[in-house]
C-alpha cells in the first residue's frame, strides 16, 4: 500500500518550535473522543489549567479568576469542574474543608 504524501501546510516557513515549557494536554483527548465528551466550555476550563500547571500538573487559581479569565459565569465554570472531576481528568484538594478554591491537578488520561 502507498502511503499518501502528507499536505503542504499553507506557510510551511513558519514552523512552530516548543517553547521551552511544556504542555499537560494529551493527544487522546482529540484520538478518544474526550473533547466531545467534554463540551466547549470544560474545554477551555482543562486548557487553562494545562496553561498554569506547573511540573506536578497543578495549578492554584480561584474560581472566580477562572470564570473572569475564561469569560464564563461562574455556575457554568462550576459545572465544567464538576465534569472535569467525574470524568477523572482533574483532582481537586480545597484549601481547606468546605472551600471552593484549592489546588486542582490534571490526571493521566483514563484508558478506554
Amino acid at each position: 500500500m502507498v502511503k499518501p504524501e502528507r499536505p503542504v501546510p499553507p506557510r510551511p516557513g513558519l514552523k512552530r518550535t516548543p517553547p521551552r515549557s511544556f504542555g499537560w494536554l494529551d493527544a487522546r483527548l482529540l484520538r478518544d473522543d474526550w473533547l466531545g465528551r467534554l463540551g466547549p466550555q470544560a474545554i477551555a476550563v482543562m486548557t487553562l489549567l494545562a496553561l498554569a500547571a506547573d511540573e506536578f500538573g497543578a495549578s492554584f487559581y480561584m474560581r472566580e479568576t477562572m470564570a473572569w479569565t475564561l469569560g464564563l459565569e461562574r455556575r457554568d465554570l462550576d459545572w465544567c469542574l464538576d465534569r472535569l472531576l467525574e470524568l477523572g481528568l482533574v483532582a481537586h484538594r480545597p484549601w481547606s474543608k468546605g472551600h471552593p478554591d484549592g489546588v486542582w491537578q490534571l490526571l493521566p488520561l483514563p484508558r478506554g
